[in-house]
């Protein structure tokens, strides 16, 4: 797993190279605008482009000086270097940076306070705040950046976005520089991950400065990027003289009459993705559909008012919820499965909506259950939340208190542990936001959890695999739309590619 630092932990980091390395700041800062050079010039290959560098006067305006010198060194020809003095203050790495600029022989066009400057660059590097903002931007800044804005120019950060908070809430209504690309130093700042970003952020790369690893890892951060990696190491290959009732047995309780596909997706996605057997159990008008959309499957019939005779012990893991509804006869289903079972559920849609009308169901819940909300259906079980970063800090809570598992969907999914991480995941693409693809999830999980992952490998693996299906059904084929049966039919492919 890849750490995601909070801004006291990257300074710690950055402090701890410095003095361990060792290297000097100033040194760290050449090393830090040289990799932001190296991207950019194999992506803005025009020499002639007018180019507007705006630096503050802390370190990140150090980092602007730096990048300003090194494009001119690399022989773009129109480079506008402009620092802005909104304070007496400025940093020893800054004043070194000024006058290395000075000795190249490129003119600095100081803005004062009160001043806004004539711009005419096509391209505008942001140099002007860092990751340490701590407050929305005002006075100058403020109206700096309002301007900037209002010319539309292409933006690329040095870092984090001036006015952009690197982690912490970001308020609604906050002041910032609008980057159609952002350059960051060694890994993703968490608020790049959060919706918050969208208005703000195009897109994103990070560029190795060679900060310890070792280091960053010992700070045990309590957020964490899930690499390809890591999954390799989850996934267990299918060995020899095994057979179905190696990879367990999955019972999905979903669907009604007018929501069978919800059914249906969330079987076959537990097929799919390996399940020895797959039984679900949908009303009697439903078995039709199912024999027809997948005859891999088995059906235990529920009429009316009549729970299912079910032998719980024949079950590896159950999938609960979709397309259930949440009238009295699915209150009392629900009631039903946590009186008699006691290993971990997956539990999605009405599932959730069940859970949040009714209280005593938290109590029978068994320990490492996996709870699969989108944002709405988050905020029905756990409270009105006004902003994503009080959402991650919610469900770090909750999965310790109640000692289970929470998936809150969104681009990057992020996994909550009893343990108190926050996995974020890094596969999943915009061409999978379609009806049914939360279905697939859920069967993928209780898919893993059958054959004998653990519950936190199955979030992990399961929501990588979930989105790296999508990616290699998308992206490849410049697919606008990926459609979750055709996503349960490509697992398979996945998981194999993975484990080769």
């Amino acid at each position: 797993m890849l750490p995601l630092l909070i801004s006291s932990q990257i300074r710690e980091a950055d402090a701890w190279t410095i003095k361990n390395e060792p290297i000097s700041s100033v040194d760290l800062m050449e090393r830090a605008s040289r990799a932001f050079v190296g991207w950019f010039i194999n992506h803005f290959p025009e020499r002639n482009e007018r180019i507007s560098v705006y630096c503050g006067t802390g370190n990140n305006g150090g980092d602007g000086l730096a990048i300003a010198r090194m494009l001119h060194q690399h022989k773009y020809q129109n480079i506008s270097a402009k620092a802005a003095r909104f304070s007496d203050k400025s940093t020893a790495d800054f004043d070194v940076n000024m006058q290395r600029l000075h000795d190249c022989g490129l003119d600095i066009i100081t803005i004062n306070k009160g001043e806004i400057p004539t711009e005419d660059g096509h391209i505008i590097i942001d140099a002007l705040l860092g990751s340490g903002l701590n407050k929305p931007l005002e006075g100058d800044y403020k109206s700096l950046v309002d301007y900037l804005n209002s010319l539309q120019k292409t933006v690329v950060a040095v870092d984090v976005p001036t006015g952009f908070f690197a982690d912490g809430e970001v308020p609604p209504d906050a002041t910032v520089l609008n980057a159609e690309l952002v350059i960051t130093f060694q890994q993703a700042k968490i608020n790049f991950l959060l919706p918050e970003s969208k208005n703000h952020i195009a897109c994103w790369e990070t560029v190795n400065i060679g900060i310890s690893e070792e280091f960053t890892r010992s700070l045990n951060s309590a957020y964490q990027y899930v690499e390809e990696k890591d999954i390799r190491k989850i996934l267990k290959h299918r060995k020899p003289f095994s057979n179905k009732g190696t990879y367990g047995h999955t019972l999905v309780i979903a669907g009604e009459a007018r929501t069978m596909g919800a059914a249906l997706l969330c079987s076959s996605a537990s097929a799919y993705a390996g399940a020895g057997l797959t039984t679900a159990c949908i009303p009697g008008n439903g078995l039709t559909a199912l024999n027809s959309y997948m005859p891999e499957l088995m059906a235990i019939i529920r009429d009316g008012d009549t729970l299912p005779d079910i032998d719980w012990d024949k079950f590896k893991s159950i999938a609960f919820g979709p397309g259930l509804g949440t009238d009295e006869n699915a209150l009392e289903l629900f009631a039903y499965v946590l009186t008699n079972y006691n290993k971990p559920l997956v539990i999605d849609a009405d599932g959730l909506n069940l859970l949040a009308n009714n209280s005593t169901l938290w109590q029978a819940l068994p320990p490492g259950s996996i709870l699969t909300p989108h944002m709405k259906e988050f905020d029905r079980l756990f409270g009105t939340h006004t902003n994503w970063w009080a959402r991650l800090q919610t469900a770090k809570q909750q999965a310790a208190e109640r000692n289970i598992y929470i998936i809150l969907k969104n681009d990057y999914t992020i996994t909550a542990t009893p343990d108190g991480k926050l996995y974020f995941n890094s596969t999943s693409n915009a061409a999978m936001a379609t009806g049914g693809m939360g279905d697939v999830l859920t069967g993928i999980l209780a898919s893993l959890l059958s054959q004998g992952y653990t519950a936190e490998q199955a979030c992990i693996a399961g929501v990588y695999i979930h989105g790296k299906a999508g990616d290699e059904l998308a992206l490849p084929n410049r697919m606008n739309v990926v459609l979750p049966g055709r996503l349960a039919q490509q697992l398979p492919v996945t998981m194999a590619k993975l484990m080769a």
